[in-house]
């Protein structure tokens, strides 16, 4: 088998960090290698370094057996390695052939910009490895899964024969994590070879051929995946036993606390998304939203929390109505929000970690005295949030756009969890984190329904669904078409719901349902 990177002692210093701690891998000519931690255990770093995003402070990189320098990502180009990035580098406003071509436009006449050029070897990309994308489509117009096929082929636009994908699957539909997984297979079967960082564990044993596993900075196991288990891979992550089992006692729902009647939201185009839904969510239980993503889970939750407007219908928080309530005002009457969109809905970036921890309460007692910020009593609440959610970071007053993405959603969290709340409603709270960070922050979400807090679960992670809820309600085309027990539910009939069918016999049910959970799931 052929070598066609190696990395001996890559080591990365960042003022008191040591990021990689003399790291060693090796990738072979067609093969999907795996690197896994948690967040912060170096992953992102690393490849950055192979990327020339960053420069090792000690080790050297080999491409095919010579020693190369890799000052910046065109000297990456010029070996033949491409990186997609967990947050894509597309221009919306721009089309999907203007987006390949930025940086190595071609011309004819030396002139003018050659775009036919360039969609027609985009077409060719696509029909190769099955990228399915339209040359001329507008970025923003395209959804999330495809865009990422858009940067997979500006790397191979750039004869990238490396290919390092990071956190691929974290903002896809299961339907597109399966598209992916097709694609990346064809590009293996044609040479190519793939870094895959990703704290999955699923989608490792399923793709991986072989398993590098990073933690804090440090190489600590190599794995087979036929070899090994979640179980295993979870231990050597986190360096101790993690339960990939939500633990839970049996809910004891009391009064009503939300209470939505016929609601209906339009999107920001104008598009009905949110049809007539009714449904209402106890203090003490979990109610969770399961569905395909984009069948107006999101428009749900931006309604309910201030960030796009009611059409017609009621919101009632503990009777009173939150219906045209602003943001603000909706977390004074003591909701919390985790977004799904973290960066967008949830964080400030340019913004310190403290002063994030701080946005919904900041001008509140004891974090003010009217217009006078009490900086001691916000540094040593921040302080010590950081530590209780583990939030992975040199100093609280670094930047939160410094942080990777897992631990930009801790810090959210932690803000969240740690206030006096009456419903918390969390879309999508596990996206992006690791084994060890998902099971912390289950149980927290179990614990605050034992507190007595009301709970609305969104999540396209059907096991998160199943694992967390007390009852679950399955959204299809901005509706909902059932509210079941969690209890008695199965991922079968689940499935058949989700995909917009209700079979009326227990066969068909179980045979239809199986081949729906298989292709979406």
């Amino acid at each position: 088998m052929t070598t066609v990177l190696e990395l001996r002692g890559i080591t990365k210093r960042f003022p008191g960090v040591l990021a990689n701690d003399h790291v060693d891998i090796s990738l072979n000519q067609g093969e999907i290698l795996a690197l896994l931690g948690e967040n912060g255990a170096g992953k992102t770093t690393l490849m950055n370094i192979l990327y020339g995003l960053y420069q090792p402070d000690e080790g050297t990189i080999l491409v095919r057996d010579e020693e190369v320098a890799i000052k910046g990502p065109s000297d990456a180009i010029a070996n033949g390695i491409g990186m997609v990035h967990q947050h894509f580098m597309l221009v919306p406003v721009m089309t999907v052939t203007e987006n390949v071509m930025l940086g190595v436009e071609p011309t004819k006449n030396g002139i003018f910009l050659d775009k036919k050029q360039v969609a027609r070897r985009i077409r060719e990309i696509s029909e190769q490895y099955g990228l399915e994308v339209d040359p001329n489509a507008y970025i923003k117009d395209l959804p999330v899964g495809t865009q990422q096929r858009v940067e997979i082929i500006k790397v191979l636009y750039r004869n990238a024969n490396i290919l390092i994908l990071d956190e691929p699957t974290a903002v896809l539909t299961p339907q597109e994590v399966d598209g992916l997984f097709k694609i990346l297979r064809a590009l293996i079967d044609s040479g190519k070879s793939i870094i895959f960082i990703t704290h999955k564990l699923k989608e490792v044993l399923a793709m991986a051929d072989r398993i590098v596993v990073l933690r804090g900075g440090k190489m600590v196991g190599a794995a087979i995946p036929s070899e090994s288990t979640p179980e295993k891979l979870a231990s050597l992550m986190v360096g101790r036993d993690v339960s990939l089992v939500v633990e839970k006692k049996k809910a004891q729902p009391k009064d009503v606390v939300l209470e939505v009647k016929d609601l209906y939201v339009q999107d920001e185009r104008e598009h009905l998304v949110v049809n007539g839904i009714s449904f209402d969510v106890r203090a003490g239980e979990v109610l969770g939203v399961a569905g395909v993503q984009g069948n107006g889970q999101t428009e749900l939750v931006y309604a309910l929390t201030g960030l796009l407007p009611v059409e017609t219908g009621e919101v009632l928080l503990d009777g009173e109505s939150l219906a045209h309530a602003t943001p603000r005002q909706i977390l004074e009457k003591g909701v919390a929000h985790v977004p799904e969109d973290r960066q967008r809905h949830g964080l400030i970036l340019s913004f310190p970690i403290y002063d994030n921890m701080m946005l919904c309460t900041y001008y509140q007692p004891p974090f003010s005295k009217g217009v006078v910020l009490q900086e001691k009593i916000i540094m040593d609440t921040a302080a010590r949030l950081t530590a209780q959610f583990d939030v992975r970071t040199p100093s609280i007053r670094a930047a939160v756009s410094t942080l990777s993405g897992g631990n930009q959603q801790k810090v959210i969290v932690a803000r969240e969890f740690s206030r006096p709340i009456k419903l918390l409603i969390c879309s999508q709270p596990t996206r992006g984190l690791d084994v060890g960070s998902i099971e912390y922050i289950h149980s927290r979400i179990i614990e605050k329904r034992d507190d007595g807090v009301g709970v609305l679960l969104v999540s396209s992670e059907l096991d998160e669904i199943l694992a967390l809820s007390d009852r679950i309600a399955v959204m299809y085309k901005g509706q909902i078409v059932d509210i079941l027990d969690a209890d008695t539910v199965n991922k079968q009939y689940l499935g058949l719901l989700m995909a917009g069918m209700k079979p009326s016999d227990a066969a068909s049910k179980s045979e239809a349902g199986q081949k729906i959970v298989e292709r979406v799931f």
